[in-house]
């Protein structure tokens, strides 16, 4: 959950839904050597391959401090004795080991490069222990402020969460931060006080009670980027549920703060209405073996794996408004909807870098449109996209700079949306187009992409160059507009504020019969029957129209 922005009731309503992931990562003109370390795979990531963590962490809520150690298991690619980890300020690094020798530690910022003194085989299989602890970051604002959210619920009971994307897991757990990198598995151990709960990703293997503390193992059995991986503490109830979807019964759990069971019990069957939506369109959940759940947190709410975080208050719409000021908004929950939306797009398919983060949010956006298709048809999905057009800044690029830690323009929600439900209207076979959306998830299933990945694939399956399609939407924020004239029964018509190449298709309406024309850079005439003839663009497409008088 990110940055939406733009009209001032958007701001009013999201507080600039940071649609700059979690507003954290704002347009920048230069770059910093850090900016470098976290958002480039450096030589000291590249030479070995993730495979496997088991994160231990004690939470002391009194204190907000916590501490604890990751096993970090890794293959070896190629010959190379110094290692980047990642671990923000103010926490800190204590030692790190392998075969039980403590290694030297090289601290440059966030980045630390243990020095191995062990001959790194290459095809090898190792690990390294990294012990840390300290008062880590408070997130201010989360989501949009990344790290630990220390609340309380109206009992006064401890209600903590993390949300870290943007800003990188290593906000709160030493890691490899860098996207392209996902690790296989993992083991997630958090001790906390024994009256709460601690709710993370996967599947609960086991509870050890220690008397005055309690610890909750938690297994993920997919690849999960480091940003999914979280920790929500709590006084919860669970409930749950099994859905029949398309990979078979499918377990559906939900942790609630106790006093919210018995409304949550009713609000949350948004949830298997959007996995009966979303596998239709999408393709089976990606995630059967870990589950799904629901958890309660102390803020809006973020796509975490396998356990999304919720906080729109048991309400329709966004905090019970409606984004697109149409009212089919108000039909469903969009956190409920929209974060579980990326477990397709984020946490099945995600990008390499940060930079690419339309991949994600684009495809989210218009998981909404798609979830409203399903249930309240066609006519009701285009209303909704379209009416999301009037929070659109169209002032910076979508996609961002690359190896820096860098996003792009916010617009690559709303924008990105339209981007897509335009490009649904080019491939005009609703069938088709849902085949391709299918087929995406299963081509990329569990992968991190780039955005040329999914150009190419899209314009394969969809037939069509897209290329320059793309580099309108994605790296220019004009929006090509269609400039033309109606004299002497003689239509006259091209595009301008368009990339080089960009040709795209329009469908019209012109004497009052829909009509394709193929407007280019180039002037083109159409010969009318009637002088006194009007057209109209189809509102489907996301362009502009100039008349010439």
């Amino acid at each position: 959950m990110k940055y939406l922005s733009y009209l001032l009731l958007y701001f009013t309503i999201t507080s600039s839904l940071s649609f700059q992931a979690q507003g954290l990562l704002s347009d920048k003109d230069s770059f910093t050597r850090q900016d470098t370390l976290r958002g480039s795979i450096t030589p000291e990531r590249i030479w070995w391959d993730l495979t496997y963590y088991h994160l231990e962490v004690q939470v002391d809520p009194s204190k907000k401090y916590i501490s604890g150690k990751n096993t970090i298991k890794y293959k070896v690619l190629s010959t190379y004795k110094s290692m980047q980890i990642d671990l923000q300020a103010p926490l800190i690094i204590t030692k790190v080991t392998q075969d039980g020798k403590e290694l030297k530690v090289i601290h440059d910022g966030n980045a630390h490069f243990v020095q191995l003194v062990k001959n790194q085989k290459i095809g090898n299989t190792e690990s390294i222990v990294v012990y840390y602890e300290g008062n880590p970051k408070e997130a201010k604002r989360a989501p949009w402020d990344g790290g630990f959210s220390w609340k309380k619920d109206k009992n006064g009971n401890d209600f903590v969460a993390t949300s870290c994307q943007g800003l990188g897991a290593s906000v709160w757990w030493p890691c490899k931060d860098h996207m392209y990198d996902e690790v296989e598995n993992m083991r997630i151990s958090v001790t906390v006080p024994a009256h709460l709960m601690d709710v993370s990703n996967g599947r609960l293997e086991s509870i050890e009670d220690h008397g005055t503390t309690k610890t909750y193992n938690w297994y993920v059995d997919n690849p999960i980027n480091n940003y999914g991986v979280n920790v929500n503490i709590g006084d919860y109830a669970h409930f749950s549920e099994i859905f029949y979807g398309e990979n078979g019964p499918l377990d559906m759990d939900y942790y609630v703060l106790k006093d919210n069971l018995e409304k949550a019990k009713i609000h949350f069957k948004d949830a298997p209405k959007m996995m009966k939506a979303f596998e239709h369109w999408f393709g089976p959940y990606p995630f059967y073996e870990d589950g799904y759940k629901l958890v309660e947190a102390p803020y809006l709410g973020m796509e975490h794996q396998s356990s999304v975080t919720y906080g729109n208050q048991y309400i329709k719409g966004y905090l019970g408004r409606d984004l697109s000021g149409t009212g089919w908004g108000l039909k469903f929950d969009f956190i409920i909807i929209h974060e579980s939306g990326h477990e397709w797009f984020a946490n099945n398919i995600t990008n390499k870098d940060i930079a690419d983060m339309w991949i994600h949010e684009s495809f989210t956006n218009y998981s909404e449109n798609l979830f409203i298709d399903y249930y309240y048809g066609k006519k009701a999905a285009s209303e909704y996209v379209i009416g999301l057009r009037e929070s659109i800044g169209n002032k910076s690029p979508i996609i961002g700079q690359y190896n820096v830690n860098n996003e792009g323009s916010g617009d690559m929600y709303n924008k990105g949306g339209n981007m897509l439900h335009t490009l649904r209207q080019l491939v005009d076979n609703d069938e088709k187009w849902r085949s391709i959306l299918r087929k995406m998830n299963k081509t990329f299933y569990h992968q991190t992409v780039t955005s040329k990945q999914i150009e190419a694939f899209l314009s394969t399956e969809t037939g069509f160059d897209l290329t320059p399609f793309f580099n309108q939407y994605l790296r220019d924020p004009k929006i090509p507009t269609l400039e033309y004239s109606i004299n002497h029964r003689t239509l006259k018509y091209r595009w301008i504020q368009v990339v080089s190449g960009f040709k795209m298709p329009l469908k019209v309406s012109i004497e009052g019969k829909n009509k394709w024309i193929y407007p280019t850079e180039q002037w083109k005439e159409l010969r009318l029957a009637n002088q006194k003839s009007t057209l109209k663009i189809d509102p489907n497409f996301y362009v502009y129209d100039k008349e010439l008088k």
